[in-house]
């Protein structure tokens, strides 16, 4: 058995076995070289607080050089008043060094109060932008990303960020010029000294420059399994009910211990780099300073330096211990927020390929036709749909019919353009929808998913999610259709929340919720994909009996796989191998096409059937 720390590419094999062609995001770690590109993009953020930005910098550069003008203070204190046993003068003078602590003190916490400001202010601004960004990038990006590495970026990423603006940045600077400014005072005061200074400085420059690809790669690293690991939780928490059910809590356990060991291995690595790296930063000014005071005492010792100037030396001269082994830390700091500004950058430049057009229909009849419509997923050499053509009359129902992953959900996604078409093109009243606004076109139609979507959030709000105005007699108009009316009953009524993803009600409770939201945004054009799938006969014949009179002058199109859906529709499209074949009414399909009474009678269980109806009558 292999001992010694795992590689990265070793603990990405054990992490995602031999495939190492997933999503970028999952990949291992990069060793290239970062941008500091990267960071400058996000200066816009940054410009709106440049006021209290050069406050920032004004407080630290004061400090700064109050603490370089203390120890010449001191100097001043030993050889004059001291030396000459003027007490008076002792007392003024250590009047000055004091009043020198307070102002940099004052300075200090001036500096830290005004940081905050600034770069939670910063923060904010680029998280609600790439909150807002991601809203806007289409659903094939959110299918290949993995939800984890997204929150990953919007938290820890961005938080990385806002500490080396607000502190590592300005640390790097005043400790540069400090170092710099110090060191030309030292050779100033006794150069032979002020020579081994600066000759200490010349390795510790070398290794920041040797240390800092490695450390890039092993940031990179940390960062993307941290949202591995983020995903994993995420995922675990979504699917409990799915996991206890199965009883397959220990198989999940064992893929977050693989991925959080990885993140362990990779944490360890870099603490053993950093901690090699501060110690050199650490050992090299020691090894200074005992060579310094060991020139000192001789010069002293031969007078070719007073007693003060000695003193001074050796303060400033310890006073650069913290700015040289800061050094590390600091840099470690810009490598983690030029690694997380690239990773964030990630999503901002990611292509928005649904783009508003110019157009806004004021008025629409909801007549919707596919022209020789194509679509592929992206890194796909299929086409899902192939010179579709469909022709909706505005006001009539079209029922979808079509055999598993036949592309009925990538159809009914087309028409609100959640994907765009890759060949041909949609159009609502004779206007291609890639030319309408998005907003206007989703307030044109709305669209009732299989597997609904519920929000953590009360029952209302849920509701009206894409109409906030409804009125409540709206509402209750809307419920009705839907059969939802259990709402009512539960314990605050509209009022409840219903907890994540909905979790709380039943298959067939959400999917009435879900309806209910669709039928209440009182859409031109209706798309229904399978929202009856999970309702009883009993739930289902009401539901029906009530869209039918929805669907009366709305223009819809209802994805089915019961005979007693499809009655909704006036006329009925087989789709087969991603396009349409036959399209008639629904007794006409039944009477000429084998194909369709295949499908419909696949998905018609007699025996659930009558058991179900039995129950009924029982009750």
């Amino acid at each position: 058995m292999r001992s010694g720390p795992m590689s990265a590419r070793e603990r990405v094999r054990v992490l995602y076995g031999d495939s190492l062609t997933r999503h970028p995001a999952l990949r291992p770690p990069p060793t290239r070289r970062v941008p500091l590109t990267s960071l400058l993009r996000f200066t816009p953020y940054i410009r709106p607080y440049r006021g209290r930005f050069l406050v920032m910098f004004l407080a630290a550069l004061g400090g700064t050089g109050i603490s370089i003008v203390i120890p010449l203070v001191t100097r001043q204190l030993i050889d004059g008043p001291i030396a000459a046993g003027d007490r008076q003068g002792v007392f003024a003078l250590g009047a000055v060094a004091l009043a020198l602590g307070l102002v940099e003190g004052g300075l200090a916490f001036l500096r830290r109060w005004v940081m905050a400001i600034a770069t939670l202010g910063s923060e904010t601004g680029v998280r609600l932008d790439m909150y807002a960004k991601l809203q806007r990038l289409p659903w094939g990006f959110h299918a290949r990303w993995e939800s984890g590495q997204l929150l990953s970026r919007i938290m820890n990423d961005l938080s990385t960020m806002r500490r080396f603006i607000g502190f590592g940045l300005l640390m790097i600077v005043m400790n540069l010029l400090q170092i710099v400014v110090v060191t030309s005072l030292l050779l100033r005061l006794y150069w032979p000294m002020g020579l081994v200074v600066g000759v200490a400085a010349v390795p510790v420059v070398l290794v920041c420059l040797v240390n800092e690809r490695v450390y890039t790669r092993l940031s990179r690293g940390i960062q993307d399994q941290t949202g591995d690991v983020a995903s994993s939780v995420e995922e675990a928490m979504q699917s409990v009910r799915v996991i206890k059910a199965f009883g397959r809590a220990g198989l999940v356990y064992d893929q977050f211990d693989r991925r959080a060991r990885v993140l362990y291995a990779t944490s360890m690595e870099r603490v053993s780099n950093t901690s090699k790296f501060w110690t050199f930063l650490e050992v090299i000014p020691g090894l200074a300073l005992v060579a310094v005071l060991t020139i000192g005492a001789l010069a002293a010792a031969q007078h070719h330096l007073t007693l003060g100037t000695l003193v001074a030396f050796i303060t400033m001269m310890l006073s650069l211990i913290w700015p040289v082994a800061a050094l590390g830390f600091l840099l470690s700091m810009t490598q983690d927020a030029m690694t997380a500004a690239d990773r964030v950058t990630e999503i901002f430049d990611a292509p928005e390929s649904i783009a508003d057009g110019p157009l806004h229909l004021e008025q629409p009849q909801g007549e919707v036709v596919f022209d020789n419509v194509s679509y592929r997923f992206p890194d796909s050499e299929e086409d899902v749909l192939h010179g579709l053509n469909l022709h909706v009359r505005a006001g009539e129902t079209i029922g979808i019919v079509g055999g598993t992953g036949s592309g009925k959900t990538v159809l009914t996604s087309l028409v609100a353009r959640l994907v765009d078409v890759t060949q041909g093109r949609i159009t609502i009243d004779d206007v291609d929808i890639r030319d309408l606004k998005v907003a206007n076109l989703r307030g044109i139609v709305a669209t009732a998913f299989e597997d609904p979507t519920l929000f953590s959030m009360s029952v209302r709000e849920n509701l009206t999610l894409g109409r906030p105005d409804a009125t409540e007699e709206e509402v209750a108009d809307a419920l009705e259709t839907a059969q939802a009316g259990f709402v009512h009953e539960l314990p605050w009524g509209l009022d409840t929340r219903i907890g994540e993803q909905g979790m709380s009600l039943s298959g067939g409770q959400r999917q009435r919720l879900a309806l209910a939201r669709a039928i209440l945004v009182k859409p031109r054009v209706l798309v229904l994909d399978d929202t009856l799938s999970a309702l009883d006969i009993h739930t289902e014949a009401l539901v029906e009996e009530a869209l039918k009179r929805v669907l009366v002058g709305v223009t819809g199109l209802v994805v089915a796989h019961r005979a007693s859906t499809v009655m909704l529709a006036d006329r009925v499209a087989l789709l087969q191998n991603g396009t349409i074949t036959h399209i008639g009414t629904h007794s006409e399909l039944l009477a000429t096409v084998p194909e369709y009474r295949d499908l419909l009678s696949a998905s018609f269980d007699a025996e659930s059937e009558l058991d179900e109806l039995e129950r009924e009558v029982a009750q």
